[in-house]
């Protein structure tokens, strides 16, 4: 494992610490990059989106992400989506240890190290160091340099290359310096509402040099920041449609807990609960994601949820998770993980939906009530649809979650606080630990860690309990052991063959959406209704090909999708939903297609006769009233006998039911 470089040492022995530094309030760390490895499906996952657009997208989208881009030296884009893509490139060239991944990041690495002036700025320079006017439509501004501070952090943490520590020591203290005269806000209000992430790179930072100017950057970069700490206590912000733009939302929530390990108000974590606990009520779906397409947009499970906000709220999830230690942040993390993001690109990684929809009868070109146009493109699939952001930002969701299954503790031992296959290797005192968590994970509710270690080794483990285990057993080397959540905690002496086994139990549950429908839900999974799927690909021609490329995919369903599900099973007796199984799916190593959906439920359903398509899509969901509703006054369906029907994990679908309607015969 990499040790901590020269220049750290040089600082603590000149006195940057003291007894009376001030240490950040954290409960765990993340690992170094490439110290978590995956394994089974998510190795899969990760292989697919290299093996689709991740790995080339210089050579597939050239004129931007080619060698003219201005983050490395030319004349092109000079904007966010460089960036972008290597803060999602670099990680998966470390976790998957890919040579060639790894050479195409370090061009981009080493271009913005170079690029550093003797004041500290860095980056593309037209215009530098005040605005004389705009380059290709966007000033020179903070917020794409911010994304690339993310890039370098990663950098540092799988190298512990030492020319980061001084680039950021020049850059912060250029910050401290420019900042008063040219804010955040001063050219556009992006990094206004994302210094979250500008703020933990100082804080991380801080962290390790413990630097006095550092906390005076971070208290002015908090006063430049749009107050979601205030938004969040007030409420209007999130009860309002159309007031934030959602990966601002996404990004941005995390801003007070990001703050608060410094500044250790307890309003900061206050308001944030607060907060999520409004998003979920105002805008909430199902699947983990928010109604915002492009602004906030209620809970309709007819509006969209952008793919940006899903790897932004999934990155928010874990920096929360690592900083509070709360379960919560896990749970929603796993929620956005296992639903949302597999559903929203396809299964060779080449095309991506900009918008995705809880209940999405059919994908077509057209407006569909969203709250901006882009041309009609905003729910197919394809290269490059609506805006180019999420084609090159959607790769960071995979790695980053990669990257945050396993953490080590304050005290020198290891956490599991979201789980999928994956191994773990680090050093412990002085003992080389490799831990293999061996599961089905979030399909099956067993999971196993097989130790290797080349001596005995006392540390700690911690194990994440979700809220939604029904019941938990633990056991080591076949003893049981009490297994309490929210966090189990085991500190013993650990012996190379170890095993610890946790079982997870997973039972069926109702959760109450838009219009009082239900979702259904067995463990961290969303089951819907898997519809029959017709791709169909759809040729642009001239302005329309010039913008978003050769075309795009519609799928249309080729099976019924208007059920409402049945009162008398779901609620009263959900015994009788079955659980299948197929073994031979879970063998294999793809899982996230409706075809290769290894498990599945069956109930009973009835079809709608009056719920149908609208404006190309499912129309408005019916009311569902509630369990002490007369019979005559629920939603109308067909009169003949109810039918089976099975549900499948919600992120193995691409048309899909996923808020029901429910129904008293």
């Amino acid at each position: 494992m990499k040790r901590l470089p020269l220049l750290f040492a040089a600082l603590l022995l000149a006195g940057c610490t003291s007894s009376n530094d001030l240490e950040l309030d954290r409960s765990y760390e993340e690992l170094p990059l490439g110290a978590v490895r995956p394994e089974g499906w998510l190795k899969e996952m990760l292989e697919r989106q290299r093996d689709g657009i991740t790995a080339t997208l210089d050579e597939t989208y050239p004129q931007v992400m080619g060698a003219d881009n201005g983050w490395l030296g030319g004349e092109g884009d000079r904007w966010e989506r460089g960036p972008y893509w290597i803060d999602g490139l670099l990680p998966l060239a470390y976790i998957l240890d890919d040579r060639t991944l790894k050479d195409k990041a370090q061009k981009w690495v080493e271009w913005a190290l170079a690029s550093q002036k003797e004041d500290g700025f860095f980056g593309p320079d037209k215009g530098y160091p005040y605005i004389e006017g705009l380059q290709r439509g966007l000033p020179l501004d903070w917020w794409p340099r911010i994304v690339m501070l993310k890039v370098l952090r990663q950098y540092y943490e799988a190298t512990a290359d030492e020319r980061v520590m001084e680039f950021f020591d020049r850059y912060f203290r250029y910050q401290l310096a420019t900042l008063p005269e040219t804010p955040l806000d001063k050219w556009t209000f992006w990094a206004r509402y994302r210094a979250g992430d500008n703020l933990d790179v100082v804080l991380w930072f801080y962290s390790l040099t413990h630097k006095e100017y550092l906390l005076e950057l971070a208290d002015l970069i908090h006063s430049q920041s749009f107050d979601f700490t205030g938004e969040f206590q007030n409420g209007e912000l999130l009860s309002t449609p159309g007031s934030i733009h959602c990966v601002n939302l996404a990004q941005g929530l995390k801003e007070p807990i990001i703050y608060w390990q410094y500044a250790k108000d307890g309003k900061y974590l206050d308001a944030v609960k607060k907060g999520l606990a409004d998003l979920r009520k105002y805008n909430g779906f199902a699947n983990g994601m928010f109604g915002g397409d492009e602004a906030l947009h209620g809970n309709d499970p007819r509006q969209g949820s952008e793919l940006c906000s899903a790897v932004e709220l999934m990155f928010s999830y874990e920096r929360m998770l690592a900083i509070t230690g709360s379960t919560h942040y896990a749970d929603e993390l796993e929620r956005v993980a296992f639903n949302a993001l597999p559903a929203q690109t396809s299964d060779d990684f080449r095309y991506h939906q900009y918008f995705q929809k809880p209940n999405q009868a059919q994908v077509t070109l057209g407006l569909h009530n969203f709250d901006v146009g882009q041309k009609g493109t905003g729910q197919v699939f394809g290269f490059l649809t609506a805006y180019p952001c999420c084609l090159s930002n959607h790769h960071q969701g995979w790695p980053k979650f990669t990257r945050n299954l396993w953490y080590s503790t304050r005290d020198g031992g290891l956490a599991a606080l979201v789980y999928s296959p994956c191994r773990v290797r680090t050093s412990i005192a002085d003992a080389s630990v490799s831990i293999e968590e061996r599961t089905f994970y979030p399909f099956d509710g067993t999971i196993e860690f097989i130790i290797s270690t080349d001596k005995p080794v006392r540390f700690p483990l911690e194990l994440r309990i979700p809220t939604w285990a029904a019941e938990s057993s633990l056991n080591i080397n076949g003893e049981a052991f009490q297994a309490e959540g929210p966090i189990v905690r085991v500190a013993r002496e650990w012996h190379d063959g170890d095993i610890v086994r946790l079982q997870l139990g997973m039972t069926v549950s109702v959760s109450r959406w838009h219009q009082n429908s239900v979702a259904v839900e067995r463990g961290p999974l969303v089951y819907a209704l898997g519809i029959g799927e017709n791709w169909k690909w759809h040729s642009f021609e001239g302005d329309m090909k010039k913008e978003f490329g050769d075309g795009c995919y519609e799928v249309f369903a080729t099976t019924p999708w208007n059920y409402g599900l049945m009162k008398k099973q779901l609620i009263d007796h959900p015994e009788e939903v079955q659980f299948c199984c197929d073994s031979s799916k879970l063998a294999g190593p793809w899982y996230w297609s409706l075809d290769s959906a290894p498990i599945s439920l069956k109930l009973k359903a009835a079809r709608i006769s009056d719920w149908s398509l609208y404006n190309g899509d499912c129309g408005p969901l019916p009311w569902s009233l509630g369990s002490g509703a007369d019979v005559n006054d629920l939603t109308s369906h067909d009169d003949t006998a109810s039918e089976d029907i099975v549900l499948v994990p919600y992120g193995c679908t691409t048309l899909r039911i996923s808020e029901f309607p429910l129904l008293t015969p």
